[in-house]
């Protein structure tokens, strides 16, 4: 999947008229440049908007910007000084994410020829550290990146940022259908307030009878059906039970109706992200957990057993990753390899692992499956690949949500599990398995997660804050005493 390029970032100039036409000449000439620079490197459309020297000019400027659904957030600088007063009317009204880019446009001093009249067009040094102070008094979340605007890491801030921004808006937007409508029974994390959601996030989130679901599986057409088988054998290594001419080629063909009625309830709904739980699954052949997995792929979002707080961050996060390599999958911290300095976390599910973090081509199987009550699903087995990872979850602590962000490392799995046919990945959490067990249970975190080799956790820290959530990283440097402590002030912060 890839970002939708219709996304804009509005490129914002803050200048003055004290300097006269001259001046602010030289100044559009130079926000144009870097406004164009950006454009080309940033995953989203970046617009130039002509200088602001007046607190009118900002203000209609923030209102249209909110009035623009294309516009998922701004980037402010200021040129030369730009009086912070003039600013405040149209900071409190913007509604969207804001990046204060500090920068200059000459990236060395000429030194033999530098006069009063070139420090008075270049004083971002100034002008920033006045709109600094505005931001900070207004008390408004926004992400600083600071450096030369053609330098690699200022544009790999911007880029990280800009993709957040773009997941934020569709959050706004994200529709959620809960097939049963409801969580595993008794469970209590995955529980949450749709209706806080749904205020806070925009989220909608509405459960639908899984007969709904049944009748539009029986809708779909033979044809169809072997379409999508043809894909199949294009796409995985299939056992010889579901090859063509296989005792159990019904199985296989069950469980691609099961997808394409899925798949047709959610593009007609206009869902996308979803939730099954294996504890209502009437009138359906099979959990319908291959389905799942194919559905990961293309882009939705997927929680079990109804949880649909992970369904919603994994779309999210399909958004933030969109194009790049490592994939995001609904996952489960699943039980320990504890043999001292050598522990490892084990994560699967009972199928819904989504095969964008495979290690190599995967397997399309079929097996028994000791829960729900079903016919012997279909699967894809696989390993996930190793390298740097995140885990995320978003819990619900009554009044309030927590976004917790577990940094691992995915290793390489060496051992073969044939009694385990499900997909699976192998990881070291970070600083260290004890400090990060005993930070993730400090913090509420959830058995439930959304991995990712493809999002960072300083993307899911601009997240948080776009979504106006607490958020906390456990990783390299994580104390425990200076977590807790951070957790006591997150609570009194909230009260």
């Amino acid at each position: 999947m890839t970002l939708p390029r219709g996304d804009e970032i509005w490129f914002l100039t803050g200048s003055q008229d004290l300097y006269g036409p001259e001046t602010l000449d030289k100044v559009a000439e130079h926000s144009r440049e870097i406004a164009a620079y950006l454009d080309g490197v940033l995953p989203t459309r970046v617009v130039w908007k002509p200088t602001l020297t007046g607190p009118d000019a900002i203000l209609r400027t923030c209102l249209e910007a909110n009035a623009t659904p294309g516009c998922v957030g701004v980037i402010t600088w200021m040129h030369t000084f730009s009086p912070s007063k003039m600013w405040i009317r149209g900071l409190t009204q913007l509604e969207k994410p804001l990046a204060h880019l500090h920068t200059q446009y000459n990236r060395s001093l000429p030194w033999s020829e530098i006069d009063m009249d070139f420090m008075n067009l270049n004083q971002s040094a100034h002008g920033d550290r006045e709109f600094g102070f505005m931001l900070a008094r207004l008390r408004l979340d926004h992400k600083i990146v600071v450096g030369h605007w053609q330098d690699p890491d200022v544009a790999d801030e911007l880029e990280h940022w800009s993709r957040v921004a773009s997941a934020a808006s569709a959050s706004r937007r994200l529709k959620i259908v809960r097939f049963g409508g409801m969580n595993m029974r008794e469970v209590a994390v995955t529980g949450g307030d749709r209706v806080e959601a749904e205020i806070r996030f925009g989220w909608s989130v509405n459960g639908h009878a899984v007969g709904d679901l049944v009748a539009r599986i029986a809708e779909v057409g033979d044809a169809e059906v072997e379409q999508l088988l043809e894909q199949y054998e294009s796409s995985y290594t299939i056992v010889p039970a579901l090859q063509r001419g296989g005792d159990r080629r019904e199985t296989l063909r069950d469980a691609a109706r099961q997808e394409l009625g899925m798949r047709a309830f959610l593009v007609e709904g206009g869902y996308e992200a979803f939730t099954t739980t294996f504890e209502d699954l009437y009138g359906l052949k099979q959990l319908p957990g291959f389905a799942c997995q194919r559905l990961m792929a293309d882009g939705y979002g997927f929680g079990a057993e109804g949880d649909w707080k992970t369904a919603a961050l994994v779309r999210l996060m399909k958004l933030i990753s969109a194009g790049r390599r490592g994939g995001v999958s609904f996952m489960e911290d699943y039980t320990y390899h504890l043999v001292k300095n050598e522990e490892r976390v084990l994560g699967a599910h009972m199928l819904e692992v989504c095969p964008s973090i495979a290690d190599g081509k995967p397997s399309l199987e079929v097996h028994p499956l000791g829960i729900g009550g079903k016919r012997d699903p279909c699967r894809l087995v696989f390993n996930a690949a190793p390298g740097p990872s995140v885990g995320a979850t978003l819990v619900d602590l009554g009044g309030r949500m927590r976004l917790i962000v577990q940094e691992l490392d995915a290793v390489k799995i060496e051992v073969p599990m044939p009694r385990l046919p499900v997909a699976r990945a192998l990881w070291v959490p970070r600083p260290d398995f004890k400090r990060a067990c005993h930070a993730w249970l400090l913090a509420g975190g959830a058995h439930h997660t959304s991995f990712s080799q493809a999002v960072t956790a300083a993307e899911l820290e601009d997240l948080a804050s776009m979504l106006g959530v607490e958020y906390v990283r456990i990783g390299h440097g994580t104390d425990i005493a200076a977590l807790k402590q951070q957790l006591r002030w997150n609570e009194q912060a909230a009260r």
